[in-house]
């Protein structure tokens, strides 16, 4: 480690930097998105029922790493749009599955036109976004299994 930087600056926070480029994602996905109606975490949603069909809400929460009181109003809107449907169970009437309707599915295409335009926008070529995901995958999983210490 340099003990002789500053590290009191913001420039120099890797949080700041993950940070700065979540936002930038988020404003480049907006255009693609807009015209079908959707917010990326509306469309991760979507990703996730395309990959993995009807889920409980539980487990779409699992996969997305969003707690309920996030996701509920998300689907609510999502069902209220026609993209899918909250069906709760017969069995237990506190568990809820999710699964799409045919407008809903009518808008997997749009996966692999955005892919496709947000490798354009990071240089053209798969492997370094591959890459980059890769590393940025293996940072949160080391961050989420690391124990946290207290300061003070």
């Amino acid at each position: 480690m340099d003990e002789g930087a500053d590290f009191a600056h913001l420039d120099k926070q890797l949080c700041f930097a993950i940070y700065a480029a979540s936002h930038a994602f988020n404003a480049a996905y907006r255009p693609l998105l807009e015209p079908h109606g959707l917010t990326y975490p509306q469309f991760i949603i979507l990703l996730v029922l395309w990959e993995k069909g009807r889920l409980s809400l539980k487990a779409l929460g699992d996969a997305l790493q969003l707690d309920s009181g996030t996701l509920t109003p998300l689907t609510k809107r999502m069902e209220a749009a026609g993209l899918l449907r909250r069906v709760r169970s017969k069995v237990d009437e506190r568990s809820v599955h999710i699964e799409l309707t045919e407008d809903g599915d009518k808008l997997r295409p749009l996966a692999g036109q955005i892919r496709k335009a947000m490798i354009c926008s990071l240089g053209g070529k798969v492997e370094p976004v591959l890459e980059l995901r890769s590393r940025i995958m293996q940072i949160t999983e080391q961050l989420r299994t690391a124990p946290h210490p207290r300061n003070g």
